[in-house]
């Protein structure tokens, strides 16, 4: 794969691109709003390709975030001319702030979105959902009439029992896809090995896109000092996935989950097919963290940055 020099990308590079949303509004970062828009502005001047430049922004803030924009003078875009694809490049001073939203589980599939501001262009919708509204809106995304116009929308289906129907129903609906939670501020928000391959595995032979949310604060499996909970990796999670791209059953999926030796999983990711770190990206298109700084300088630290390292 050729990179936006020109020159031809690393497999890590690959997998790397446009990978972290900015969800420094959420815990446990938890920014104030100034906060949080002016990390952003920030991250946007220095544009690291690892950065999708995407601002996660939960509904219920919608005014907040624009009354900020207000206040810090942040320039209208120009709808015709913003054309731009999201993630892995630095916009410009006077492009729109791309957001991706994140709905409440009372909106509904089908739910409404806020005003629209000529300063934001709303990129996907996020949203927990119930299996009877998934499969309602990759229904109705599969008609002609609105298939053409869809929306970006990642559900969230609750775990447990028949979870991953989920996904199966989701088959051949793109741009429609899923998200899945790896972790909070309760152990129980963390899903098991088995669970997140299984996720992995049902995306991967439905062709089902994915996010991740939570959890994902650094390269490797590990176990926080403070809370004692077992975060998974982001490494981890694009290895998993580059795995069972590439036909992997389900224990080398979970050997990839499972593996806690960092440079370990740097030296397999940096030996991958491209093609395979290709299709893998394809499955798993982002994940939102309150650190934007933490994931590149783990990827930075492990050597998988290449020409992008600062």
């Amino acid at each position: 794969m050729t990179g936006r020099t020109g020159t031809a990308e690393t497999p890590a590079q690959t997998l790397l691109r446009g990978l972290v949303d900015d969800a420094g509004l959420f815990p446990p970062t938890a920014l104030s709003m100034p906060q949080a828009v002016e990390r952003h502005r920030s991250d946007r001047i220095v544009a690291h390709p690892m950065l999708t430049h995407r601002f996660l922004c939960p509904a219920g803030r919608w005014d907040e975030l624009c009354r900020r924009l207000s206040d810090v003078g942040w320039p209208e875009g120009d709808p015709e001319t913003d054309d731009r694809a999201a993630g892995g490049g630095g916009p410009g001073p006077g492009e729109r702030l791309d957001v991706g939203l994140i709905l409440p589980p009372e909106a509904g599939a089908t739910g409404m979105l806020p005003e629209p501001d000529p300063r934001i262009r709303v990129t996907h919708c996020e949203i927990p959902a119930d299996a009877a509204d998934i499969r309602k809106a990759a229904h109705l995304l599969r008609s002609v009439e609105i298939g053409a116009q869809a929306r970006t929308v990642y559900f969230e289906p609750r775990r447990g029992p028949g979870w991953l129907g989920a996904v199966e129903v989701l088959a051949g609906a793109r741009p429609l896809g899923v998200k899945v939670r790896c972790g909070g501020v309760r152990s129980d928000l963390f899903p098991s090995i088995p669970e997140l391959e299984a996720f992995i595995t049902a995306c991967r032979d439905h062709d089902v896109p994915f996010k991740a949310t939570a959890g994902l604060h650094h390269a490797a499996r590990h176990t926080d000092p403070k809370t004692r909970f077992t975060h998974h990796g982001y490494l981890n999670l694009l290895l998993a996935t580059a795995v069972a791209a590439d036909g992997g059953g389900s224990a080398e999926v979970r050997s990839a989950l499972a593996e806690t030796d960092e440079r370990r999983l740097a030296r397999e990711i940096r030996a991958l097919d491209p093609a395979v770190a290709e299709r893998a990206r394809e499955l798993f298109t982002a994940y939102g963290s309150c650190s934007t700084g933490d994931p590149v300088r783990d990827a930075g630290r492990l050597g998988l940055l290449g020409s992008w390292e600062i």
